[in-house]
């Protein structure tokens, strides 16, 4: 796991190059590179994984071909074996960064189709002065890219690309409205008209002066698993074993987060059996938050399986001091996004850091590829809510209009999720889900955004509707997890896991989320991965050879921070500051009297605003970083 960058056609190519390696020093901290010729300059910030040696410095050099690279190709010992054999290539590394190189010197743009990983890399080819670009197949690695004038540049970070004179700060309408409704940006805009990130499972190459961006891959929806629930359990199991065994491949400590859920304890018994001195990471949270909110209770069930399987488990009691994480969040971030699991990854990943660890394998994914959010399961109730006479919907909506989030200080779960089902109500399946995780109405966003930027609504609104129908037609559970793959997975949970643990110098890796893997998984019906009311079903019945049904049908218990104790009290002076009358219509993007309505409605206990509130601290924080500065 690195930092990338590089500029081409810019005069001060090597400044810009350099700037970019003391930004990008957290992604690699044990070795800085830079490469140029007349027409370009390529920067790389190294965090050693794998092959340790000087020898596996970037940018690397051979034949007439640059690279520089950021994550990790799992495969890459068979890959090279196969090219030694065959007496292709003659290598003088033990990494997989010239593992790339070999086939992409070999096999053109088609060395894609043999990758299994993470990635986004950039080879430059002396010969023509041509660029080839590529990201992974679910955009695990971020790549940024502009152009200014003739020029162009890439990056792992946005602040990066920032700091170039003559970048265009406009503000995307679309990802605004997007960071608003969603608490992160959909597809692949940044806050920035001219500035966007290369879409996942997509290369770029530039040549005189011609730009051009093409798919390499894409999921397939024609192919079904055709066996029994049994041999579809045998075969799940398998693939999972092999996924993890892939992800374990490093010269460094691969240790995992534990949270005693059903994910993360699958990726941390199977890791186990592949190195016997396994340490997991488990976060604790501190009484006076859980008054407030009810907190998952990780530590009691991580205990459970780190003893059942000998696990050598670090309980993390994260007391994050607020007022300064949040505003650092914001630059690390790259990007307005308001979910303070972020936080939690950087201080978990921190701690792992000062104990050694270099790569941390995580859950993610599991919950988008088996059905596994309990927005997913209420959208179909949803569905057959819709079907009930009027009457009597007009009675429960009456009923749960009245019903208080918070009394006396403390929270009403019921309350929250009775209101937000409701919110989904009487619209068409996309609609529907499209709601599930939006913070607000069509309606109220266009009483929240000013008119200027009110065309986004309709943007990320027609975005949905396209994914949603894209593929599975008549599976609508796997029209809901192709949804999640392209929207919730790469746009928040995979872009704030890599910025949050790179900030800390630690490489996240994701097993569920493996390209063999997941086209294995988007085989399997729906009707296997929620059936009975359960949900993520075939994956807790394939698990129940390895884990206690205590941990398996565990309830549901989200990685996420006691935020509405936050916004009650450690935050609420700040509120007060930076979502001021003045500050507010100094932006230009929102309505103060809205905003002004939702902050005391959420004080007064009526209705639960604490996400929304966080993300418009998290805008204005944004701003004053990249607009501001």
């Amino acid at each position: 796991m690195c930092g990338i960058a590089g500029f081409f056609g810019f005069s001060n190519n090597v400044e810009l190059a350099g700037n970019a390696n003391f930004v990008q020093r957290h992604r690699g901290p044990d070795f800085a590179g830079l490469w140029h010729d007349d027409h370009i300059a390529l920067a790389h910030r190294r965090l050693s994984i794998i092959d340790l040696s000087d020898s596996a410095n970037q940018p690397m050099v051979k034949n007439g071909l640059v690279i520089v690279f950021n994550g990790e190709i799992y495969n890459y010992k068979e890959l090279k074996k196969s090219l030694e054999d065959e007496k292709k290539f003659s290598f003088e590394t033990f990494s997989d960064t010239e593992v790339i190189l070999a086939y992409y010197q070999i096999y053109g743009k088609s060395c894609l189709d043999y990758f299994i990983g993470m990635f986004a890399f950039a080879i430059y080819d002396t010969r023509d002065n041509s660029l080839f670009i590529a990201r992974d197949h679910f955009g695990i690695k971020p790549l940024f890219y502009t152009m200014i004038g003739n020029a162009f540049a890439f990056s792992s970070e946005l602040k990066t690309l920032v700091r170039i004179d003559g970048f265009d700060k406009s503000i995307n309408s679309k990802a605004l409205v997007s960071c608003l409704n969603y608490l992160w940006i959909s597809g692949n805009d940044t806050m920035f008209n001219g500035c966007f990130k290369l879409p996942a499972a997509h290369y770029l190459t530039l040549k005189d002066d011609h730009l051009t961006i093409k798919c390499y891959w894409q999921l397939d929806d024609q192919k079904y698993f055709e066996g029994s629930e049994n041999q579809i359990k045998q075969e799940l199991t398998k693939e999972l074993e092999d996924a993890v065994r892939r992800h374990m491949v490093a010269d460094v400590p691969v240790s995992t987060f534990l949270s005693g859920g059903l994910d993360s304890s699958l990726i941390s018994v199977l890791a186990k059996e592949n190195n016997d001195d396994l340490s997991t990471f488990t976060i604790g949270t501190r009484k006076s938050d859980k008054k407030i909110e009810q907190m998952p209770d990780d530590e009691k069930y991580a205990k459970k399986v780190a003893g059942l399987f000998n696990i050598r488990n670090n309980v993390i009691h994260l007391e994050p001091n607020i007022l300064k994480e949040l505003p650092e969040m914001a630059y690390t971030l790259d990007e307005p996004i308001g979910d303070p699991a972020a936080i939690n990854t950087y201080l978990i990943c921190k701690t792992a850091r000062e104990r050694g660890i270099k790569v941390l394998l995580s859950g993610m994914g599991a919950d988008e590829i088996f059905f596994g959010y309990r927005r997913q399961k209420a959208t179909l109730m949803v569905l057959r809510y819709n079907r009930l006479p009027h009457l009597i919907r007009r009675i429960i909506q009456f009923i749960v209009d009245r019903l208080p989030v918070r009394l006396n200080g403390r929270g009403f779960k019921i309350s929250r999720w009775a209101k937000r089902f409701l919110n989904s109500a009487d619209l068409p399946p996309d609609e529907a889900y499209m709601r599930s995780y939006s913070y607000y109405s069509e309606n109220q966003l266009r009483d929240l955004i000013t008119e200027k930027y009110i065309s986004g609504i309709a943007e990320i609104k027609e975005e949905h509707r396209q994914l949603f129908y894209s593929k599975f037609h008549g599976d609508i559970v796997n029209q809901i997890c192709n949804v999640d793959i392209n929207m919730f997975m790469q746009g928040l949970n995979l872009t704030y896991s890599d910025r949050a643990s790179m900030a800390s110098s630690v490489e996240v890796r994701v097993p569920f989320i493996d390209k063999i893997f997941i086209e294995k998984v988007m085989q399997i019906p729906g009707n296997l991965k929620f059936r009975k009311g359960i949900s993520k079903y075939i994956l807790k019945r394939s698990a129940e050879k390895i884990l206690p049904s205590e941990i398996i049908y565990r309830p549901k218990a989200s990685f996420g921070a006691p935020l509405r104790s936050w916004i009650s009290n450690d935050l609420r002076g700040m509120v007060d500051d930076l979502l001021s009358k003045e500050n507010i219509e100094k932006r230009g993007f929102l309505n103060y009297a809205f905003v002004q309505n939702i902050i005391q409605k959420d004080r007064k206990g009526e209705e639960d605003y604490a996400y929304q509130i966080y993300q418009l601290l998290t805008l204005e924080l944004w701003c004053r970083e990249f607009l501001d500065k």
